[in-house]
């Protein structure tokens, strides 16, 4: 199991205004120290999380944060409509357009998925894959 995925940023304000456009409505909750942020669902007491945290954290080596080539971060919406609005506030809290929400042909008729990076270059994919809505073929 995954425990957490961490990126790296440089500038912690703008990191903090892309990812709260999105991840408190996926139900994250955060926490702002001076490590960073970090980004947790809630777990009842005394159950252990089943999905990962997600921290972006000012780099331990004290070089410039980068993004990983080929590496991404993909976070489950409940429903289409729910990508294309948090796609949207994303963009307008400062992230980029890496492929606007739709389906693909490579993936399966009920992937459903916006890709974004965030200011400091990370990519993110929000995506939905709710077979009760209306898929690729249909």
């Amino acid at each position: 199991m995954i425990a957490y995925v961490t990126v790296g940023a440089d500038d912690m304000a703008t990191a903090k205004r892309f990812y709260c456009a999105f991840l408190p409505a996926l139900g994250y909750g955060l926490r702002e120290g001076p490590e960073g942020l970090s980004f947790a669902l809630p777990v009842p007491e005394g159950q252990r999380p089943l999905l990962p945290d997600f921290y972006v954290k000012p780099t331990f080596n004290g070089q410039p944060a980068t993004a990983g080539n080929g590496a991404m971060v993909a976070f489950e919406a409940d429903t289409q409509a729910a990508v294309r609005q948090l796609h949207t506030a994303a963009l307008a809290a400062g992230g980029s357009d890496e492929g606007a929400p739709g389906f693909r042909a490579a993936y399966g008729p009920n992937f459903y998925v916006g890709y974004l990076r965030d200011p400091q270059g990370n990519k993110i994919a929000l995506f939905a894959s709710n077979p009760n809505e209306p898929g690729r073929d249909g």
